[in-house]
């Protein structure tokens, strides 16, 4: 095989982020993020960890992430009816999603946010 030019069937790395249509405009997309976490629990604490290195790696400096304690701002947690913790709302891009849990599953979130193909 040659180097220059990988096979057609050839699945993309898994380390790798969704591939961008230049046409499409999707690399310039800005992703909104609001984390609702319940203090500073290890599951929140780890919600917070790995939303932070996903942020870093997939969507350096296109990415918004607002960190929520329920405790301090427990009217937020009202006004979008949370009924786990921690929870992650994706707000932009469209379509509005949402993630419940420490957020550990990394490849499960990109597929789910549209960063990465499924495998």
């Amino acid at each position: 095989m040659n180097p220059d030019h990988p096979a057609e069937d050839e699945a993309p790395s898994t380390d790798a982020p969704w591939p961008i249509d230049p046409q499409s405009g999707r690399g310039d997309d800005v992703f909104v993020f609001s984390l609702f976490i319940a203090g500073m629990s290890p599951r929140s604490g780890r919600a917070v960890d790995n939303m932070t290195k996903l942020c870093d790696r997939y969507l350096a400096g296109r990415c918004e992430l607002q960190v929520i304690d329920i405790y301090q701002q427990p009217e937020l947690a009202q006004e979008e009816q949370l009924v786990a913790l921690p929870t992650l709302i994706k707000k932009l891009p469209l379509p509005l999603r949402r993630f419940i849990g420490d957020l550990s599953d990394t490849d499960r979130i990109l597929v789910r946010l549209d960063i990465r193909r499924r495998p």
